[in-house]
């Protein structure tokens, strides 16, 4: 390590910046569908050693902005994808705006490089160094969940949905507890070496006990899904429809008929005479139409609905125009349709997507919004439990509302049994997106105790159950149909109960922690 730090200190500018792109973008592959892991040690180690190689904390700010911006370039390549669904309006944006996000999400992990050495300024790397570099990381991760509307996609936690045992410590702290867990321990080989003078193998003893810990994590997990329950709701019988249809034909007026009779004939189909559905669920605006202004189309689907059950489906809801008679609101909405044809019940998604749903500052801003329409959506009251005939109480969740940490069920009211999340990744086509998509709605589900169902236009699709283990799916870019029963809730999880607390908690004692020694060295 002392001769890869001396290598590092020796390069010149360029090299040293082409060597801190290269590590920001290994550090993004780690993450669904290619979650390559191992190379996370690597990129965090040398992010240290570059850090602690820089002489002032503006080379420190700057490595750390080169660093982040590579790392969302390489995560969040996908979302160029969504440029070109109307390539004739916003393909010249695609390179532009994806270039522009992330060096926006860069400053992220700026700021934390520059903290870092403003309480850590010392040339040796250290173990209790390395813990304040993991409490400023995942405090920055924290303020990105909320800050201007909030982006928590690909939190490093998430890394962990390549195994269904490393995911269940999200039952206690959530992922913002992995996230911490995974850059103190894959950043301690830093500190091998970093103390020329002292004991060597006292140096080793930090990395070995991190490796150590990291089996004692899979152990506990692997003990907890061996004696998982594995029930299921009686006499739920689920079916999720995956049309696949493209984005750009979606909303068509002359496919949009074909679209839902399309829809309607999935699900229809019989399948296990012994198991047949009582509840239909279709994606996020699978119907392309204005369902609340239609009911003769209400009626229609209405004919698909098991008795006693519903056919849930997403599709939008208008309101009335205002007093000046301008445009009606509209809301990207889920519909409850009963099987006398008649609406059951709605939600309204109070997450919206920036640029994708409304435009922030439109007033000065010169850019629209990519979806159909002249005007963005309006906003939902917020979470909220739906009560249908025949199934337990769930939480609706619309697209990206079930990325974030903590905000998937209502707190003002009681625990719902499962998560229900619709929505449309055609945007995104064949990419990572769908997968990083699929992989937060898993983490959710162990955070919560809670089965989560995801019906996506394109997919990925499934059932996942409390434990965030997969019981079914439809892989990305297939048309079909899933019949399943739901998974049990699960009791209360220590983060259902606490939220983010505990993992902040550790966070502000780190912090407090290096402040102290901070102030300490400069008396």
């Amino acid at each position: 390590m002392v001769k890869l730090r001396q290598w590092l200190d020796s390069r010149g500018r360029w090299a040293r910046l082409l060597i801190v792109l290269l590590l920001g973008g290994m550090s993004g592959t780690v993450f669904q569908p290619l979650s390559l892991v191992p190379v996370l040690p690597v990129a965090l180690v040398g992010l240290l050693l570059l850090l602690h190689g820089t002489a002032s904390r503006k080379g420190a700010l700057f490595i750390g902005w080169a660093f982040g911006a590579s790392h969302f370039l390489v995560g969040l390549y996908w979302i160029g994808n969504a440029f070109m669904v109307h390539a004739e309006r916003h393909a010249v944006l695609a390179v532009p705006a994806v270039v522009a996000m992330a060096a926006v999400l860069g400053f992220f992990v700026a700021v934390v490089a520059w903290l870092y050495r403003v309480l850590v300024p010392g040339q040796k790397v250290s173990v209790t160094g390395i813990a304040v570099f993991a409490a400023l990381w995942v405090a920055s991760e924290w303020v990105r969940s909320w800050a201007f509307t909030g982006f928590p996609w690909n939190l490093v936690g998430n890394l962990w949905t390549v195994s269904d045992a490393m995911l269940q410590s999200a039952a206690v702290g959530g992922v913002f507890s992995l996230s911490l867990i995974t850059v103190f321990v894959f950043s301690l080989p830093a500190v091998v070496g970093s103390n020329e003078g002292g004991n060597a193998r006292i140096q080793w003893y930090a990395p070995l006990s991190a490796l150590a810990f990291l089996c004692i994590m899979y152990g506990g997990g692997q003990y907890r899904l061996t004696h998982a329950d594995s029930s299921f709701v009686e006499d739920v019988r689920l079916r999720l429809v995956q049309p696949n249809i493209a984005q750009n034909q979606k909303w068509d007026p002359d496919l949009r008929s074909t679209h839902v009779a399309r829809q309607l004939e999935a699900s229809l189909v019989h399948g296990d005479e012994q198991k047949r559905p009582t509840h239909i669920i279709w994606a996020e605006t699978a119907v392309p139409y204005v369902l609340s202004n239609d009911a003769g189309l209400v009626a229609l689907l209405g004919r698909a609905v098991p008795e006693n059950g519903a056919l849930i489906t997403g599709s939008l809801r208008a309101g009335f125009p205002d007093q000046d008679g301008g445009r009606p609101p509209i809301w990207n909405s889920l519909f409850a349709i009963g099987p006398q044809g008649n609406i059951l019940a709605t939600y309204d998604k109070y997450h919206l997507v920036p640029f994708g749903e409304y435009v922030p500052f439109q007033d000065i801003l010169p850019i629209t919004k990519l979806t159909s329409g002249t005007g963005g959506f309006a906003t939902g009251a917020g979470r909220q439990n739906m009560v249908l005939p025949g199934m337990p109480v769930f939480s609706p969740l619309i697209c990206y509302e079930i990325i974030f940490p903590g905000s998937v069920v209502a707190d003002d009211q009681s625990r719902p049994s499962w998560i229900l999340n619709l929505t449309n990744d055609a945007w995104y086509g064949i990419s990572a997106g769908p997968f990083q998509h699929f992989a937060m709605a898993r983490i959710r589900a162990v955070e919560e105790g809670l089965p989560v169902v995801r019906v996506a236009n394109t997919g990925i699709s499934g059932v996942i159950d409390g434990y965030g283990r997969v019981v079914k799916s439809l892989p990305l870019g297939t048309a079909g149909t899933i019949d399943s029963d739901l998974p049990s809730a699960l009791p209360a999880t220590p983060y259902g109960r606490w939220g983010n607390a505990l993992p902040m908690i550790l966070v502000a004692a780190v912090l407090m922690f290096g402040i102290t020694r901070r102030q300490r060295a400069d008396t």
